[in-house]
């Protein structure tokens, strides 16, 4: 409990993982522990900007790879590693599992150049625990069919998002000792109840 963790959210659009990710800070909270919740793209003043720009403006695969580096690079020098140095705990919605996964599955870019873009910009720093919320991409597709407004990502075929979650789940096979798989087409219920197995074992 000493030191300060980096615990990243990622999984497919629809999975629910902003919703559990309120809990599950809430449950670390009254553990007693300090922490910091983020986002990306985003984060910083200038990482919410490019969000914009990525989740609503049509680009090249590549050039979406590379801007959603540069976000991240400004989001570890500013936010996260100087949290982590203070003893925050910091708990983000997306890292670079998610450009692996989107940009490197979903879009098709290369992984050795996401490789190097992750080498390059948080070459030491990866987080302590990634919880990927796996989810069916039709119950996912279900779910987002209430919203009104979808950015360009929401937007995407089934197909896409099937090549994402392939993604991450090969990720998650690579380090299987970072990741917890959730099994996030469950009730509200079951899932926090995995969450809460999750907490009391870290």
């Amino acid at each position: 409990m000493s030191k300060a963790k980096f615990i990243t959210f990622e999984g497919v659009d629809g999975a629910g993982k902003s919703t559990h990710l309120e809990w599950f800070a809430d449950a670390l909270r009254q553990r007693g522990i300090n922490l910091l919740m983020t986002r990306e793209p985003g984060g910083t003043p200038l990482g919410e900007r490019l969000r914009e720009i990525l989740l609503n403006e049509p680009m090249h695969a590549e050039t979406e790879a590379l801007l959603m580096f540069a976000a991240r690079r400004e989001h570890v020098a500013q936010v996260i590693r100087p949290a982590l140095q203070q003893g925050i705990w910091v708990i983000s919605d997306r890292f670079s599992d998610a450009s692996f996964a989107y940009q490197g599955g979903g879009r098709g870019v290369a992984l050795t150049k996401l490789e190097q873009l992750e080498q390059w910009v948080h070459g030491d720093l990866q987080p302590d625990l990634t919880l990927l919320f796996d989810i069916p991409v039709e119950v996912a597709r279900q779910r987002l069919a209430n919203n009104i407004s979808l950015d360009r990502f929401e937007q995407e075929q089934g197909s896409f998002f099937e090549k994402v979650r392939q993604a991450y789940l090969a990720r998650s096979q690579k380090t299987p000792d970072r990741f917890a798989v959730i099994h996030a087409e469950k009730t509200r219920d079951e899932v926090q109840k995995s969450l809460e197995k999750i907490i009391a074992s870290i």
